[in-house]
């Protein structure tokens, strides 16, 4: 079997290759290359399962960064087993092959107590004093402690939330490095995630961007510098493109207001009740589930979210099954935004009452995806001395909350979700080996699980 790499960098598309590129522009230049067709919903969780299946999510069960459990009756996003992924895995059918054949997973998503052999995903550690402290988990257990001692603790908070910086995506490559020259595995899996977030922020504006493509080529070069000296394949590709939005659309705002949804009042804030609501939206990006109780209320959910400005489809029955998302996981109903809108979790009509988590940085309490986690209130000049006011009550043992988020769903500029129309906004499939590609000038994603595994295949 041929060593292969596979460089997962967020977001990347043909638009966003050029001049502040200029090392993924000469990758591109001396490979072969082919556009991913945008799947339904194109989402983190989503379009890595389909990539590492090679099924549909109507196969697979991962409908979305996150769902509405109806065994627990709660909404759930970033969980990390990867026995939720109902399906075999690339590395699976590779092992099959060949017993000798080794794989190593970096960040990609649903990596716990899966068969890699070497892995190490995101893991704080939560402390009863209800601090959250930068971790990893891996396997084998003592990786974590050796990459932690030679390249610090890994920047969880610079990894997610308003800090964000390259440094999280740095360390997870020096990491991939690291895993490589001691085990030496055939097939790596590599999640860089930097373009993300400014692509979120502030849209597809490269004035505001162009030092985060800078910074994100400068890492790619080193880890295909490193992986060319072993003559190993090397992939880089991307799960969706990041395009410009302005309307935010607050759904649960509006099936409240119809009566669908209940809240629970908890120390005078209120909770989305999803267990005794009617019908209720897990938001998710362009996308999003709409959960309906009573069969006998389907189709007045779904005529009165189809008139809602900035929404583009409803789909129910046999629409979900064309778009292959239907699954027992997925909702009654899946709403997908127009190009310039994006589906916020938003519950509350006062923002007096909304929950605490709001204003936090929470990912696992929130039903539904939230990226405003990334910004701070930009009328607020002194909010970063208040971050630090806080961090140092927290290191002295006091009891604070970081609730620096703002309620604001307009600062967000950049998304992704739906299927984008053109191919310059397409996720990109870009390899060193022109012989091991298809001659197509576009492929559907759950031919990627394919296209990896030939090039592992001698």
């Amino acid at each position: 079997m041929q060593k292969t790499v596979v460089i997962n960098v967020v977001g990347l598309t043909k638009r966003l290759i050029g001049e502040h590129t200029p090392f993924i522009k000469s990758f591109l230049g001396r490979g072969k290359s082919t556009f991913i067709k945008p799947m339904l919903p194109a989402v983190t969780c989503s379009v890595q399962s389909t990539y590492v299946t090679g099924k549909w999510p109507s196969d697979h069960g991962i409908v979305g960064n996150g769902w509405y459990f109806k065994d627990e009756l709660e909404v759930k996003f970033w969980r990390q087993s990867n026995r939720l992924v109902q399906q075999p895995k690339i590395w699976d059918a590779l092992k099959a092959l060949d017993s000798k054949f080794t794989c190593a997973n970096h960040f990609w998503w649903y990596n716990m107590y899966s068969n890699v052999d070497y892995s190490i995903t995101p893991r704080p550690n939560y402390l009863a004093d209800g601090r959250k402290i930068p971790d990893i988990y891996s396997y084998p257990a003592n990786l974590r402690d050796e990459l932690q001692k030679d390249l610090g603790t890994f920047p969880l908070f610079e990894f997610w939330g308003p800090k964000t910086t390259i440094n999280s995506s740095k360390w997870i490559a020096n990491g991939a490095i690291k895993t490589d020259e001691k085990y030496d595995p055939t097939l790596t899996l590599i999640y860089l995630p930097h373009l993300d977030y400014n692509l979120q922020r502030h849209g597809l504006d490269f004035r505001k961007i162009s030092k985060d493509l800078n910074e994100i080529d400068e890492v790619v070069r080193q880890l295909v510098e490193h992986y060319e000296t072993k003559d190993t394949h090397v992939i880089l590709l991307s799960e969706y493109g990041i395009t410009n939005v302005k309307t935010p659309i607050h759904l649960n705002r509006i099936l409240r207001r119809e009566g669908y949804i209940n809240v629970r009042i908890e120390r005078g804030l209120e909770l989305l009740d999803a267990g005794a609501s009617e019908a209720f939206a897990v938001a998710d990006h362009q996308v999003a589930h709409v959960y309906v109780k009573d069969g006998c209320n389907l189709d007045k959910v779904k005529k009165l979210i189809e008139k809602v400005p900035g929404v583009e489809r409803v789909l129910s029955g046999d629409e979900l099954e064309k778009e292959h998302i239907s699954h027992e996981r997925c909702g009654d109903l899946v709403v997908v935004a127009d190009s310039d809108s994006w589906f916020t979790y938003y519950f509350w009509l006062d923002d007096a009452v909304a929950p605490d988590y709001a204003r936090m940085v929470d990912i696992h309490k929130k039903p539904g995806y939230d990226p405003v986690e990334m910004m701070t209130d930009p009328k607020d000049r002194l909010v970063m001395a208040k971050v630090g006011w806080k961090l140092l009550k927290k290191k002295l043992g006091f009891r604070t909350v970081l609730d620096i988020i703002p309620l604001d769903a307009t600062l967000i500029k950049g998304s992704h979700g739906r299927k984008t129309e053109d191919s310059d906004d397409f996720p990109i499939f870009i390899t060193n080996n022109h012989t091991k590609m298809v001659d197509a000038e576009a492929v559907e994603a759950v031919e990627v699980h394919d296209l990896i595994k030939n090039h592992v295949l001698k």
